[in-house]
């Protein structure tokens, strides 16, 4: 069992920046790939951006450019810069671990992007 805590959430102006975090549980965090997905009101849930065990990356079109993800696995942590970020952006962030064939999941983060 993977426990995923999110933090970092929160109310940013348009245009600004916000960056997340998410800690992991588990003494092979380095073999995870980890995730961000999201859910606005209304919509489904999408993935945002992934990192693999290798740190290999890949980002929806929509945040290619603004977003970024990165790892320390020293510190069994998954972050994601959210840059040049606009009302749109706004939504539930949810991070994933995918590990042994299962997908866990943190309980959201509410990133609100508003004047």
């Amino acid at each position: 069992q993977v426990q995923l805590v999110e933090s970092g959430g929160g109310l940013v102006q348009p245009g600004g920046s916000l960056k997340l975090s998410c800690a992991a549980s588990g003494s092979v965090f380095r073999l995870y790939t980890m995730g961000w997905y999201r859910q606005a009101p209304g919509k489904q849930r999408e993935l945002v951006a992934a990192i693999s065990s290798g740190g290999s990356t890949n980002y929806a079109d929509s945040v290619k450019g603004r977003f970024t993800i990165s790892r320390d696995n020293a510190k069994n942590t998954v972050y994601l810069q959210m840059n040049s970020l606009k009302p749109e952006d706004t939504a539930v962030y949810y991070c994933t671990a995918d590990y042994s064939a299962k997908l866990y999941w943190g309980k959201g983060s509410l990133v609100t992007v508003s004047s």
